[in-house]
C-alpha cells in the first residue's frame, strides 16, 4: 500500500500533481497532516513519521522515502506507464535525473539564499546564484518547450514549481515564463488545486 503524507498548500503539492499527472490516485491514499507554516501557524504532527515532521513524505508497506525528488523517482519507476519519465536506457534518462537532483542540490539553495537576502562567497562557490540557474534552464528551453525538449516530464513539474509559488522570482525571461505557464496550465494542476481546497475547507 502507498500513502502519501501530504499538506495542503506545501512542497507535497508537488507530488500530489505528480500523482494526478501519472493517473494513479486510486493506487495512493492520502494522508493529511499539519506542518510548521512560514508565517508561524501550524506545527509538527504526531501522525506524520516523518524525521523532521515535514512533507512530503511516502510510505510504501513500511518503507519511508522523503524529499520531494526521491519521491518522485521512486513514484515514476514504480509507474512508468505514467509515462513522466524516460525510462532507463532512454538516452535522455541521464538528463532527467541530473535535473531532478539538481533542483535540490543547486536551484533551491540558491533561490533561498537569494530570497534571504544573504551573501557569502561560500554561497556561489558551492550553489552558484540565481544568474547561473537562470541561463542553465534559459538553454535547455531553447532545444524546446520543455526541459527534455519536446518531452513533458516530473522534471518540468519539480523546476518549474518555486517560480508558480512564488510569482516575483521567475526571471525577466519570455522563454522561462512561457514555460511556467505551459506547466501550469495543465490540467494535473487544476486537479491538485482541487484536492488541496478540499483539504483546507476540511
Amino acid at each position: 500500500m502507498l500513502t502519501l503524507y501530504h499538506a495542503p498548500n506545501s512542497r507535497s503539492s508537488r507530488v500530489l500533481t505528480l500523482i494526478e499527472e501519472m493517473g494513479i490516485r486510486d493506487e495512493v491514499a492520502l494522508r493529511p497532516v499539519t506542518i510548521r507554516r512560514f508565517d508561524g501557524s501550524g506545527g509538527p504532527d504526531a501522525a506524520n513519521p516523518h524525521p523532521e515532521g515535514k512533507v512530503p513524505l511516502l510510505d510504501h508497506d513500511g518503507t519511508l522515502i522523503s524529499e520531494t525528488a526521491a519521491i518522485m523517482l521512486y513514484l515514476t519507476a514504480l509507474f512508468p506507464q505514467g509515462g513522466m519519465a524516460p525510462p532507463p536506457g532512454d538516452p535522455q534518462r541521464g538528463a532527467y535525473l541530473t535535473w531532478l537532483f539538481w533542483y535540490g542540490a543547486v536551484m533551491e539553495p540558491a533561490l533561498i539564499v537569494a530570497r534571504s537576502g544573504l551573501s557569502h562567497p561560500a554561497f556561489t562557490a558551492t550553489w552558484r546564484g540565481t544568474d547561473e540557474v537562470t541561463a542553465r534552464i534559459s538553454a535547455a528551453l531553447a532545444r524546446g518547450p520543455w526541459l527534455l525538449g519536446e518531452r513533458y516530464s516530473a522534471a518540468d513539474l519539480l523546476v518549474h514549481s518555486p517560480y508558480a509559488w512564488f510569482r516575483e522570482a521567475t526571471p525577466d525571461d519570455p522563454a522561462i515564463r512561457d514555460w511556467v505557464a505551459r506547466c501550469q496550465t495543465r490540467p494535473a494542476v487544476a486537479a491538485m488545486q482541487a484536492r488541496d481546497a478540499a483539504l483546507m475547507a476540511g
